[in-house]
């Protein structure tokens, strides 16, 4: 955390959902902002900034262990591969790798989200257990290493220690395969408890794996627990076989029971909601929660496609995860976010319609900037006072941004492809430098796939 306050002039920076000149950024002691002033102010001894300034984003749903199989699921051992076939080799790595090892990809991956502009990351975790399901001496092992990760590399981070008691609706225990899974509403309450405020930077709140991974008694007792205090995420609606399995076991889909068993409020972020009906949809948003959604994971897995249209017109809230790490990039989550609605539509600029704005860019970008400081329950609004003091500064001369009219950057940043890289990126007022991480990945691939 700063420990002192510092100055920055921005020729441009995003402010208030618009690009503005010559703009006087001040972060206090505690890293955050104390004064925002376009237009010219009196800089005196303030830091020039080289470049247009965006805010830094929230990544709101990570499975950092995951990044250790991006790239390696892409052949298809036998007949019809989707989801669940994905989820069988997916649980083969969740079954072999490390503390240790756990670290060394969480590091390597929250160095490329932070190089990428993202300053907070939620980490829904669930590896509780060591390899053969036996608790650790300590149950916050994994998740320790998990936060000594990001303040390594100086990234801030949300422990969402989630909730796995079975293997699906109906079922009274977990598959051998999820052995490492296995918890209950008190482990992961105190989980998030050791983790809260352990360090700067590092905060917690909780997460329910999904519906059909707990009982309704052990979900209302992690509700009741996070309520008022947390941030609460749940997986919900992915797959349309969750949604049959549901109604089979409950005779509703899921969003709709949810609705009707749990007081769902403003702390719960739902993860995909993929296959969310539109008056699910509005109900969901009159309850004041969010929906986290993962276009580039959703995409990998054959999920389907999220109803961006419905959900932005009802105005709901709702932030951008990178989830299984195909990508680590902001722009291509929200470029396919975008463009997973025009082919499903055959219409263009979706976002910008449906949120009535002219920009879709802008659209995009405000949506997952206000979503995403509710999904990790830290003040990471933008650029104005009160909130954390997290930016990154573009390269407007990169190939993307050369030549570009300057009110349309933020257009050419996500929809021009490779998108320019920032030249640098601040958490809580303090520049970033990227760690060197890439000796003890590849120690932890090698040792997971070359032995």
């Amino acid at each position: 955390m700063a420990s002192e306050s510092r100055r920055f002039l921005a020729p441009r920076a995003w402010v208030a959902g618009g690009w503005a000149r010559d703009v006087l950024l001040v972060s206090d002691a505690q890293g955050h902002w104390s004064e925002v002033r376009p237009d010219g102010p009196e800089a005196g001894d303030a830091e020039r900034l080289p470049g247009p300034v965006l805010p830094g984003l929230v990544d709101a749903h990570s499975h950092a262990f995951q990044r250790a199989i991006a790239g390696l699921t892409e052949r298809s051992p036998a007949g019809q591969d989707d989801f669940w076939s994905w989820r069988d080799r997916m649980y083969a790595a969740a079954l072999r790798i490390s503390p240790a090892q756990v670290e060394a990809v969480a590091a390597h991956l929250y160095a490329e989200l932070l190089a990428a502009g993202y300053t907070q990351v939620c980490e829904f975790h669930y590896l509780h257990n060591d390899t053969d399901g036996r608790p650790y001496a300590d149950t916050s092992e994994v998740a320790q290493a998990l936060a000594r990760a990001a303040q390594g590399v100086g990234i801030g981070l949300t422990l969402l220690p989630a909730l796995y008691m079975r293997a699906g609706f109906g079922e009274r225990a977990l598959r051998e395969d999820q052995r490492r899974f296995a918890s209950t509403p008190d482990s992961v309450l105190a989980i998030a408890e050791r983790l809260h405020g352990m360090a700067p930077l590092v905060t917690s709140g909780v997460a329910i794996h999904s519906l059909r991974a707990a009982d309704m008694v052990a979900i209302s007792e992690v509700a009741a627990a996070a309520r008022g205090r947390m941030p609460l995420h749940i997986h919900i609606a992915e797959q349309r076989r969750e949604v049959e399995d549901c109604r089979a076991c409950h005779g509703e889909r899921p969003v709709a029971w949810l609705l009707r068993q749990q007081r769902v409020d403003e702390r719960w972020n739902l993860v995909h909601a993929t296959h969310t009906l539109p008056e699910e949809a509005i109900a969901l948003r009159d309850t004041g929660a969010a929906v986290v959604v993962c276009p580039s994971t959703e995409a990998n897995l054959g999920d389907g496609v999220f109803d961006l249209q419905t959900w932005l017109g009802a105005s709901g809230r709702w932030s951008i995860g990178s989830d299984s790490h195909v990508t680590r990039s902001w722009c291509e989550e929200l470029r396919l976010l975008e463009y997973s609605q025009r082919f499903a539509l055959r219409e263009r600029n979706v976002a910008a319609r449906a949120a009535l704005r002219e920009s879709t860019a802008a659209a995009l970008f405000e949506g997952a900037l206000e979503g995403g400081s509710a999904a990790a329950g830290v003040p990471l609004g933008g650029l104005a006072v009160g909130q954390r003091a997290d930016f990154m500064v573009l390269d407007a001369n990169a190939d993307a941004l050369l030549g570009v009219p300057e009110d349309q950057l933020l257009d050419a940043q996500v929809f021009s492809a490779p998108e320019a890289k920032p030249l640098s990126v601040y958490v809580a007022g303090r520049l970033t430098q990227r760690a060197d991480t890439r000796s003890a990945f590849l120690e932890a691939m090698r040792a997971l796939w070359l032995t």
